[in-house]
């Protein structure tokens, strides 16, 4: 993919930086992982950098809209598809052999992959994630606070552990293969999660983490964000009322606004 260039003017009323996007792999093990880097131009030699991670069944197009706005202020947006993550995935991988730490794994490869980029603030490393990709985001963080200055989680799938022990009373009921909201999986992607505690897990990260969700959520409940917000040491759960599992026009914009304002927040603190 040649480098894409959006005309930007820095010079008008919206000040906003012009970028390109560039195709960058990373390798977790034999498995080639496929992304793009956002890379704004002119906002200096390292820049503070955030990782989005797509949800469940969806790919690197999701982070887009959320990639090109962040580009525009400075910020370096890598969006990346997970292995196994979708059918049309462009990462080596079968959905059979995909699972929340499967994910996890291929999120760290990721990062391992991006801190050696010549332009990544390395003090300034982001992750965000939305649905199934926030909780990746969430434990990811949780298992490298050092290496993450901070957190976004957009309708964080935590409840993937509560449906799985719903679905499934012990590892003998899980089948080989199952048909699981609107994809198959294997039974990796449920096995690991009937004896885990993912609210333990994220309350080892101490730094400030950005939760929006929105009230009309049919597929994850926004009770579990607002569960999230009591074991976090510190967070912040803003609630877009009447959005559902996804954000658009008007919903869309209100949560980049907030997204802006955690993050230069975080970078002034720095």
């Amino acid at each position: 993919m040649p480098a894409q260039q959006r005309a930007v003017d820095p010079q008008t009323e919206n000040a906003a930086y012009p970028y390109v996007i560039q195709q960058l792999y990373a390798r977790r093990d034999d498995k080639r992982i496929y992304g793009v880097i956002y890379l704004p131009q002119g906002a200096g030699e390292k820049m503070p950098t955030v990782i989005f991670s797509h949800g469940f069944g969806g790919n690197y197009q999701v982070g887009a809209p959320y990639a090109e706005a962040l580009a525009q202020k400075g910020y370096a947006v890598y969006c990346f598809d997970f292995c196994g993550g979708s059918p049309g995935s462009k990462s080596d991988g079968s959905t059979l052999e995909m699972s929340i730490f499967t994910e996890q794994t291929d999120l760290e490869a990721v990062l391992n992959m991006i801190r050696q980029q010549p332009y990544v603030d390395d003090d300034n490393i982001f992750l965000m994630g939305t649905s199934m990709g926030g909780a990746v985001s969430a434990i990811t963080a949780a298992a490298h606070e050092n290496e993450i200055k901070g957190a976004i989680l957009l309708y964080p799938a935590f409840v993937l552990v509560e449906d799985a022990k719903e679905q499934f009373k012990s590892a003998a009921d899980i089948p080989e293969t199952y048909y699981h909201m609107w994809m198959t999986v294997g039974r990796v992607f449920a096995e690991d999660l009937l004896d885990y505690d993912i609210y333990e897990a994220i309350s080892a990260y101490k730094k400030d983490v950005l939760i929006i969700h929105g009230d009309a959520d049919t597929i994850v409940p926004l009770r579990d964000s607002e569960r999230a917000l009591e074991v976090y040491d510190s967070a912040r759960l803003e609630v877009l009322p009447g959005a559902g599992h996804g954000f658009s026009g008007e919903d869309a914009e209100q949560a980049i606004r907030w997204i802006l304002t955690y993050l230069d927040a975080q970078i002034q603190r720095a």
